[in-house]
């Protein structure tokens, strides 16, 4: 998980708990934004994983699922915890 997943969580808590500040509610959006931003990469990612494959490009795929390694290992907080 990234920590803007940690944050989103705390945040929804809080809303659940009272009405966030403009500040909170201000993050919430930033979160939700850096979401949408990571996971439009990581399925760009996907496809061009699968497009590879469909024209056995293994050099190419291989080089995607190193990408999709480095961009799903930034929310791993400690390498017992990786896939």
């Amino acid at each position: 998980m990234l920590s803007v997943h940690w944050r989103l969580a705390e945040l929804w808590t809080l809303g659940r708990q009272r009405e966030l500040t403009e500040d909170e509610q201000s993050e919430v959006s930033a979160c939700l934004h850096y979401n949408a931003i990571f996971a439009r990469k990581l399925s760009s990612l996907y496809n061009l994983s699968m497009a590879a494959s469909i024209s056995n490009d293994i050099e190419w795929q291989h080089e995607i699922c190193r990408q999709i390694e480095i961009l799903e290992s930034q929310g791993n907080l400690h390498p017992d915890f990786r896939k």
